[in-house]
């Protein structure tokens, strides 16, 4: 019994054949291959070699043909393009070997697949988990594949597409961007390489959205990243983890772990493409929450976090008022320090008790008016109680108070929807509304964490004053 080899031999430049594959088929007595590979391998090949080649769809023939060469007791090549183990003739071997009943020396070469000399081509995309797919069904029902890709872009898999197209398989590509596009940001990289390796090399790095399967031919690989790869220079880049980039040394561990949570937050949202503006008070919305559902419910008025900000930042406004003291403790110090900024809760105020005994108010209404008293131009934030929030309204209705933001998050279930409304007809007053009955004095601190620390928004590196 005879010897067969299985031998990767890589895209088809010469350039990317393994020593171990050029050795082999130096070696090599008898050669079988498919008629389109035997040229990439001439110039290795010994002047006496024997050479059995058929075309395309004839894999199995070829095989049959080097068993029984093997089985005449001859040393046999196989060639595979690629590598021989991946979409490849390595399996198909051992596959008729077994149906055959033999029991033979068989030899595995890997070889570089296509999608590593396409990654390589187009940058580094491949640089986290990855898979392959390949959308021939020619041996897999469509089903099958359906499925796989669903999983691939549900599991922001990197994912390598073979076979993407050919004249008759023409709207699975389709299909696979339709199913990417239901997963993914329509930003998401996506490179393509048509020949790599070969004559008539093209490369192109574009996105999910633009993605054109008009432009893919069967002799195209494509990649498409995952959540966290990007463009840089015309290249495509996919990190080596989801939290890639030059470590800060400053950032101390709370901070790590804050980042670390908001980059897996905005991954599963479903709109991860909304605006940043409204986007950062959100993940911290979810990140003190835990409640995805905030995603519906967190309103934020166009330009409200810039603007406030903009007014504590410039010392035009110094002064926070709460309506609670829960909401006030959970205001970070040092972001207030940093903007030289105050917060005042009236709730314990001993004028504010007996103002609230003698008007037959609550506390916190009564809290409110003495604060737009004092501030009627601060922040106002509002954790805990409606009728303080009501009280803020009827008092900007008269004139009174001209607030330079709110963050309206009562919670209950009386007079807290109410609330909410009662403030969102003041249109020039910036705004961050929690709906519905949601919220709380923890939920109106992260809010407000949000805006002292916009500017490391665009960054997505929140918990400076952690």
């Amino acid at each position: 019994m005879g010897k067969i080899t299985v031998v990767g031999i890589g895209p088809g430049g010469e350039g990317d054949f393994t020593m171990s594959a050029v050795d082999a088929l130096k070696k090599c007595k008898v050669l079988v291959g498919y008629k389109v590979y035997i040229p990439f391998v001439r110039g290795f090949l010994r002047e006496d070699v024997e050479i059995i080649q058929n075309g395309m769809k004839q894999e199995r023939s070829r095989i049959e043909m080097a068993l029984d060469r093997m089985s005449a007791d001859e040393d046999v090549c196989v060639i595979s393009s690629g590598d021989s183990g991946i979409y490849g003739m390595a399996p198909l071997v051992y596959e008729m070997m077994r149906e055959r009943g033999l029991d033979a020396d068989v030899e595995v070469i890997p070889g570089i697949s296509a999608f590593q000399k396409a990654a390589s081509l187009l940058g580094a995309p491949v640089g986290h988990d990855f898979c392959v797919v390949s959308l021939s069904d020619l041996m897999t029902p469509w089903a099958v594949i359906e499925r796989r890709i669903k999983a691939a872009a549900a599991a922001d898999f990197v994912t390598a597409v073979y076979n993407p197209k050919s004249n008759s398989r023409y709207w699975q590509l389709y299909r696979l961007k339709e199913i990417f596009l239901a997963e993914r940001s329509p930003q998401t990289v996506v490179g393509y390489v048509r020949q790599a390796g070969r004559d008539g090399e093209k490369m192109v790095v574009t996105t999910l959205e633009n993605f054109d399967p008009e432009d893919v031919d069967m002799f195209t690989v494509v990649i498409i990243g995952n959540s966290a790869s990007y463009e840089y220079g015309g290249r495509f880049i996919t990190p080596r983890g989801y939290y890639g980039g030059k470590a800060d040394e400053s950032a101390g561990i709370g901070q790590s772990i804050m980042i670390e949570s908001f980059l897996t937050i905005e991954k599963e949202l479903r709109n991860p493409d909304m605006p940043i503006g409204r986007k950062w008070p959100l993940l911290h919305a979810i990140h003190t929450t835990a409640d995805f559902e905030m995603e519906d419910v967190v309103n934020v008025d166009d330009d409200a976090v810039e603007k406030i900000y903009t007014q504590l930042s410039s010392g035009n406004v110094s002064t926070i008022v709460t309506d609670v003291t829960m909401a006030a403790s959970g205001i970070r110090k040092g972001a207030l320090d940093r903007l030289g900024v105050e917060v005042k809760c009236y709730l314990n105020d001993p004028d504010v008790a007996l103002m609230a005994k003698e008007k037959g108010i609550t506390r916190t209404q009564a809290g409110i008016r003495k604060a737009v008293e004092q501030h009627p131009d601060a922040f106002f934030v509002f954790g805990n109680a409606p009728t303080a929030l009501m009280e803020l309204s009827e008092l900007i209705r008269r004139g009174k108070a001209h607030p330079c933001g709110i963050v309206a998050a009562p919670v209950g279930f009386v007079h807290v929807c109410e609330s909410k409304h009662m403030v969102k007809p003041f249109t020039d007053i910036p705004k961050i509304i929690v709906e519905g009955r949601k919220g709380g004095s923890n939920l109106a601190a992260t809010l407000v964490n949000s805006i002292l620390c916009w500017p490391d928004a665009v960054d997505l590196k929140p918990g400076r004053d952690v």
